[in-house]
């Protein structure tokens, strides 16, 4: 998903002037999630002290491979030069390329659950070190991620520092019990969990953190409710929802060169209705899910609304297969599954769609979720999915592995389209109140309530 700018910067100077401008951070981040969201956020406010990552392609030796054509670049070379934290300047920026490589390499060759687990508390550990072994400046506070954060969260709360993190899905505890369940409630879909002797050490350095930080931030009410199902400390937890992109196509790249905030909100405009969906009389509702096709995404509960509503219907799946060989090809009887698509191809499936569907069982807050919605598509989704969806209004929310839920909100929506258009204006609507520029402002404001505490 792209986070890139987008709003107006007079909204967002309301905003800054409440930063003061000595209260300087560090982010510490593993990954280019959101596009670095959060790095770019602080600085185009002038309160980004550092910002620590793995792999970065503005910084040491990857840099130079820049200067080749990305035609001539093997797709995984090409992924890794996609990490560029437009916005922020490379002066900012210290960048462990070589850990995140050996990271890479330690997971490709683990097999078992723990040995996988053993690499995730390998790497974070080692980068929250690196991290801290080297200068932070003037910075008065660190924002961190989770199960990457605790040995900084340490050292800040030892200095005197604000300590903030990001829960960025429900704890993993959670996440295991809610995917054995369906283990359990689906046998033969996806391989059954093995058991994971390091999973409790995991938990553990999760716990932690909790406990080492000043303000835990959530994405949704489901990441913050998941945190009190692990007796954890829900009078630290704020939860700021997400935003995405909602500029046109033509705009749309895997990197933007963009400082700061540009003054124009230019909101996502298909046709409305576009072609595909100009005239739905005659035809089956289209009806389209992005993401992993497995367990932790709803596929029985997709297979069996699939198979209920054939001939009324029609669904289409986008994403890799994570699912047993006669699961995948049971499922393709009822759902056309297209597999993983370059993600300039994801925006055709949008136009192709009436309605969005994600029965997830775990999320932190499925920003496809609001992709679909800017792209005017009403959405069904779970609780779990920890979206921004309004019941009835942009979509309609039903509960976790429930297909009979599912293909009653599609038959209403069947029987009345005009119904779907009310929906899909309404979905656009509120995509407006969750861009990017609307996130940094939430999340700014967060950021300026801690000083409240001193």
């Amino acid at each position: 998903m792209r986070a890139v700018w987008a709003g107006s910067s007079a909204r967002f100077e309301t905003m800054i002037i409440t930063q003061r401008k000595d209260m300087t951070w560090i982010v510490a981040q593993l990954g280019a999630r959101m596009h670095y969201a959060v790095p770019r956020i602080l600085h185009a406010a002038g309160v980004l002290e550092h910002f620590f990552t793995d792999i970065c392609a503005v910084k040491g030796w990857l840099r130079l491979l820049r200067l080749i054509h990305p035609a001539l670049c093997p797709a995984g070379v090409a992924r890794l030069l996609g990490r560029v934290p437009e916005g922020v300047p490379p002066s900012r920026t210290t960048a462990f390329t070589n850990l995140g490589l050996e990271y890479t390499r330690r997971l490709r060759a683990a097999k078992l659950p723990c040995e996988v687990t053993a690499v995730f508390l390998w790497n974070d550990s080692k980068f929250c070190r690196r991290v801290n072994a080297l200068p932070w400046g003037n910075a008065r506070g660190v924002f961190t991620f989770n199960n990457a954060a605790l040995e900084i969260l340490q050292m800040a709360r030892a200095r005197g520092l604000k300590a903030v993190m990001e829960q960025t899905i429900a704890p993993r505890e959670v996440e295991r019990r809610l995917l054995h369940e369906q283990q359990a409630l689906h046998p033969g879909w996806q391989e059954p969990p093995r058991t994971d002797g390091l999973l409790a050490q995991y938990c553990e350095r999760q716990y932690a953190e909790w406990k080492m930080a000043d303000l835990i931030i959530c994405g949704s009410d489901f990441v913050r409710d998941g945190i009190r199902e692990c007796h954890g400390p829900m009078e630290k937890c704020l939860v700021v929802p997400y935003g995405v992109d909602l500029r046109t196509p033509k705009d749309e790249g895997e990197n933007h060169n963009v400082e700061g905030i540009p003054d124009q909100l230019e909101l996502f405009q298909p046709s409305s209705p576009s072609a595909l969906r100009a005239d739905r009389s005659g035809r089956r509702l289209h009806v389209l899910t992005v993401g992993t096709i497995g367990l932790r995404k709803g596929a029985p509960a997709v297979y069996d609304a699939a198979k209920i509503l054939q001939g009324r219907a029609q669904f289409r799946w986008v994403g890799g297969i994570d699912l047993l060989p006669e699961a995948a090809q049971r499922m393709r009887v009822h759902v056309d599954l297209m597999g993983s698509v370059p993600r300039a191809e994801v925006d055709a499936h949008f136009d192709w769609a009436d309605v969005f569907l994600l029965p997830s069982l775990c999320e932190g807050s499925a920003t496809v979720t609001y992709e679909a919605l800017s792209r005017g598509l009403p959405v069904i989704c779970t609780p779990n999915t920890g979206s921004v969806v309004r019941d009835s209004i942009d979509g309609f929310i039903v509960p976790v592995d429930d297909a009979i839920a599912i293909v009653e909100r599609l038959e209403l929506l069947v029987a009345d389209t005009d119904r779907i258009e009310r929906m899909s204006e309404s979905a656009r609507r509120r995509a407006c109140e969750f861009t990017v520029a609307v996130y940094s402002q939430r999340l700014l404001k967060a950021l300026a309530g801690i000083l409240c505490a001193e």
